[in-house]
């Protein structure tokens, strides 16, 4: 039995002696859109996605005794989250939420006030808010970077803070009979080394379908030599649900022996990026499709894998090799995907000359006049070879760089570097690096002003970018102000055409006012606390917001309260 078999049984135990002391987080007939795992741009899904009815406002409970460990209100990411530790050694995580209990609420607003801010990071002590199992911690919502209504639940090991997969403790709740769905393989053959077809290149296919829904045979017959490694695309699916979900259990078979195995229980968030190694990035940058890899690139350190060979394949006789795909979920649901590959002598070609070849495990750089990139160790995970192209530019303060040619991912970051050809700008901050797009559109990006050009990080090569400026501050547009002693509330909506709204204030005769806000709106609401405002007065508003590149707004209104 493997090292990983036996943490894995292990760990399986463990979760069977805490699982009964869990209760689902809804009181709502449960069904996901979303599982554990499932991928995701730039990192695996972190929790289960609950429905709630396509409706905000459905009770939120505490899924077992603990205390509120830590409390975030922000406009992106999670929205509003609710953090609980356990007595079992687990941290249940709630998030997207539109709003908290009254004694969760009565604290974040407290904390709101001292830190002057609606963005905060709360940190509880143990004693401050003691939860029961079943109580109510707050109503669903969709706060946050949310597509829909539903509520965001993971379970974490208290002590690393890895997510775990929760259906491994609720999954109970859950009927699930449906296998997954298998949609596509590809073929990698290594460069200098294996070959495809006659070609050097990836091939990838698309699986259809016949009538009753079982995969066809692949289009085309696969004949190859040398050294290639395989993928798959495939999904999940659920009783009664529409979603598509991700595969926990996939396996690769060559002559019924098992070459690479896949299993996504948990995994730390310091390696969640490396789902770019798990997956074919070139083809999710291009098509916006995810193709799982069977096999293990050198700077891929996720702890997923069994794998024979790191998962390679060499074909070396001039047979068939006979190929199976296992792919499995939770419940053990299994669809089986058998294909051939033709073991045939064909040419090799060899490797291109690289004239800035970049080893993965070494730092690499590029300096030139114009344009400077560092990537430090532990930023790749294969070997590639970097390509650079400079474009004349007449729009932009700085000739355009494509940096390499093919996306290539990094797991931390890179510092990049590129001269401005008209340094004009009195305030430097006004300047800033922005992604040129295939369609023509500026993103914002920013950086630092050095030595005559603009400096930034990158978390991924194959962009195109240049140096732009913004001048222009944000734009403030009171909404219906002169009907906000009526209504309790008032409403700003705040807008920025370039570097994006990087801080604001509301004041209300010199006193912080709290705005709350949400990434998906404009609007920056204040509801009236008549504990915090002096009544009988004239009082005077006072709204400031600043841009990413330090371009001020101001607005003012007088009101009687």
């Amino acid at each position: 039995m493997t090292r990983n078999k036996i943490i894995f049984l292990l760990f399986f135990f463990t979760t069977l002696a805490v699982a009964q002391q869990y209760t689902s987080p809804v009181n709502i007939p449960p069904a996901l859109s979303a599982n554990f795992g499932e991928l995701r741009s730039n990192h695996f899904h972190s929790g289960i996605d609950f429905k709630t009815q396509q409706m905000i406002n459905k009770p939120i409970i505490a899924i077992a005794d603990g205390y509120v460990s830590r409390i975030n209100v922000s406009p992106g990411g999670y929205g509003l989250a609710i953090y609980i530790d356990h007595f079992t050694g687990h941290t249940s995580v709630y998030g997207h939420l539109n709003s908290f209990s009254k004694p969760i609420a009565d604290y974040v607003k407290e904390k709101q006030y001292e830190q002057e801010s609606y963005r905060v990071e709360l940190y509880p002590g143990e004693g401050t808010l003691p939860v029961k199992k079943g109580e109510q911690i707050g109503l669903s919502g969709n706060t946050g970077d949310s597509g829909g209504p539903h509520l965001h639940f993971e379970i974490r090991d208290t002590r690393t803070q890895d997510p775990i997969d929760p259906l491994l403790f609720i999954g109970h709740t859950i009927t699930d009979t449906q296998k997954p769905d298998i949609r596509g393989v590809a073929f990698y053959p290594v460069n200098g080394k294996g070959v495809v077809n006659g070609s050097s290149n990836p091939l990838r296919l698309n699986v259809g379908k016949n009538k009753s829904g079982v995969p066809l045979a692949l289009s085309q017959p696969i004949n190859a030599w040398g050294k290639i490694g395989i993928a798959v695309k495939a999904y999940d699916r659920m009783n009664g649900q529409s979603n598509i979900y991700g595969v926990k259990h996939v396996r690769l078979f060559v002559d019924e022996e098992q070459v690479f195995s896949s299993s996504i229980n948990r995994f730390p968030f310091s390696k969640t990026r490396m789902l770019n190694s798990f997956i074919d990035f070139e083809d999710w940058r291009k098509q916006s499709s995810f193709f799982m890899k069977s096999f293990v690139e050198p700077g891929n350190t996720l702890n997923l894998y069994e794998v024979v060979n790191n998962g390679y394949i060499d074909i070396n006789e001039e047979r068939n090799y006979r190929m199976r795909y296992e792919l499995e979920d939770h419940n053990g649901n299994t669809l089986t995907y058998s294909f051939v590959v033709r073991g045939q002598q064909q040419p090799i070609a060899q490797a291109i000359k690289c004239d800035n070849f970049m080893p993965w495990g070494m730092h690499n750089s590029i300096v030139d006049f114009d344009f400077m990139l560092d990537i430090p160790p532990g930023n790749l995970y294969d070997n590639f070879c970097y390509t650079h192209r400079r474009i004349r530019s007449t729009v932009h303060y700085s000739d355009m760089h494509q940096v390499n040619e093919t996306p290539i991912p990094l797991h931390n970051k890179a510092s990049m570097w590129i001269k401005l050809n008209a340094d004009t700008l009195e305030n430097k901050q006004q300047y800033g690096i922005v992604e040129i797009t295939e369609t023509g559109n500026n993103n914002w990006i920013g950086g630092t002003y050095k030595r005559g050009g603009m400096e930034t990080a990158i978390r991924e090569l194959g962009r195109r970018y240049a140096v732009d400026i913004d001048t222009v501050p944000p734009e403030i547009t009171p909404v219906n102000i002169e009907k906000c002693i009526a209504s309790r509330k008032i409403q700003i909506r705040l807008t920025d055409n370039k570097s994006g709204i990087a801080n604001f204030k509301g004041t209300i005769d010199g006193k912080f006012v709290l705005f709350s806000h949400d990434m998906k709106s404009s609007i920056y609401t204040y509801i009236f606390d008549d504990s915090r405002l002096e009544k009988g007065k004239t009082q005077e508003l006072v709204f400031i917001a600043t841009d990413g590149a330090g371009n001020v707004s101001e607005y003012r209104y007088e009101f009687d309260y």
